[in-house]
């Protein structure tokens, strides 16, 4: 099974590895198989912006437990039962959209975290618990939970110390889209603003000893983050390979129609 148990992103964050990914947009357990199966690092199951819901979620993380490759999920708010189903559902972490403060931060740790040190309840019949099979599952679950927050806001980037600096935070990864849009310059990734930004941001995590995560639009886009020192980075998503594959197809053949027809 791909989960926090056989995963162990955190150590390899730890000890100094680049993780490589994709989300996974369109809610179907196919497709986020054809991904996990791709060579990712980690596929993440999109419950904010993507096509499924919490019921398509179960399907798509035993889907991704077949292949080598990681599943975690954005949720669609901080909150808790949006983050314990999440876990419940056999998730290797979590990703917290538009985290804007350290107290935020702190509320979301807490929820992937069993008591004493949090405030996620005790389920043992459950994918995320092996469904009871796992023997002395809560002596280490909480130490294995990828916890990534998201710096989306000009608030975020003002608390970003505060934020890189809380306890159980592992990543704080950028949302291009939202974060030049509230920049001014939504879509110009080379914006002085917006390449200060996440300077930024890859500052305060080296400093806090934490990862700086983001989403690029290609593998050249990738390569730029990759520079400043991102090492949790994804590419695309399901559906934007498809759409991508699909277009390129179409043009292709509408091309060598055109061709034929004049021979």
């Amino acid at each position: 099974m791909s989960d926090q148990f056989a995963g162990r992103m955190v150590e390899r964050l730890r000890n100094g590895e680049t993780l490589i990914g994709t989300f996974a947009n369109l809610g179907n357990a196919l497709s986020a198989e054809i991904c996990g199966l791709a060579g990712f690092d980690w596929v993440l199951v999109d419950l904010e912006h993507g096509a499924g819901t919490e019921s398509e979620l179960p399907a798509q993380l035993q889907a991704l437990g077949t292949t080598p490759t990681s599943g975690l999920v954005r949720v669609e708010s901080h909150e808790r039962s949006r983050i314990v189903r999440a876990l419940d559902a056999g998730a290797a972490g979590v990703m917290a959209p538009r985290v804007d403060s350290a107290d935020q931060a702190r509320a979301i740790v807490r929820a992937t975290r069993y008591p004493p040190a949090g405030s996620r309840g005790v389920a043992l019949m459950n994918r995320g618990a092996a469904f009871g099979a796992r023997a002395g599952m809560f002596s280490d679950t909480d130490d294995l939970v990828l916890v990534i927050v998201q710096i989306e806001s000009v608030d975020a980037l003002e608390a970003v110390d505060e934020i890189a600096a809380v306890e159980g935070v592992d990543v704080l990864f950028v949302g291009p889209s939202d974060l030049s849009q509230v920049l001014g310059c939504f879509g110009r990734f080379d914006d002085p603003a917006y390449v200060d930004s996440v300077q930024t941001v890859a500052k305060a995590c080296r400093a806090a000893g934490k990862t700086a995560g983001v989403l690029a639009g290609s593998a050249g886009d990738a390569e730029r983050y990759l520079r400043l020192g991102y090492r949790f980075v994804g590419v695309s998503g399901d559906g934007g390979f498809l759409a991508k594959a699909a277009a390129a197809a179409a043009a292709d053949l509408r091309a060598r129609s055109a061709a034929g027809s004049m021979s």
